[in-house]
C-alpha cells in the first residue's frame, strides 16, 4: 500500500484538476450556464474535505486487511467522484453546444 501522504496529494490533485476543468470551462465558453458549472465546483470541493477527512480516520487500526480495504474503497471513492463531476461538467457543455 501506498503511504497516507501519497494518498492525500493524490486526492488533491486529482480533485484540483478537475476544479481547474470547471474553471477553465466558465474561462472559455461564455455560453455555459455558470451557476451550474458553480454547483459541480461546489460538490468538487466538498468531496475534496470529505476523503480527506476519511484518510485521517481509517476503521479497524488493528487488523491490516481491514485498513487495507478500507484504503481501496476510498480511492475507488475518490475516483468516482472525480468521474461524476466530469460527467456532470461534460453534460453542462454538451447542453450549448
Amino acid at each position: 500500500m501506498a503511504s497516507i501522504r501519497d494518498l492525500k496529494k493524490d486526492i488533491d490533485l486529482l480533485m484540483s484538476l478537475v476544479l481547474s476543468d470547471c474553471f477553465y470551462v466558465m474561462e472559455y465558453n461564455s455560453k455555459v450556464n455558470n451557476e451550474e458549472i458553480m454547483k459541480i465546483a461546489g460538490e468538487v470541493i466538498q468531496n475534496h474535505r470529505e476523503l480527506r477527512l476519511r484518510v485521517n480516520h481509517p476503521d479497524g487500526k488493528d487488523n491490516s486487511k481491514l485498513v487495507k480495504k478500507y484504503y481501496n474503497s476510498l480511492v475507488a471513492d475518490m475516483l468516482s467522484a472525480a468521474d461524476s463531476s466530469l460527467e456532470k461538467l461534460s453534460a453542462e457543455v454538451k447542453k450549448v453546444i
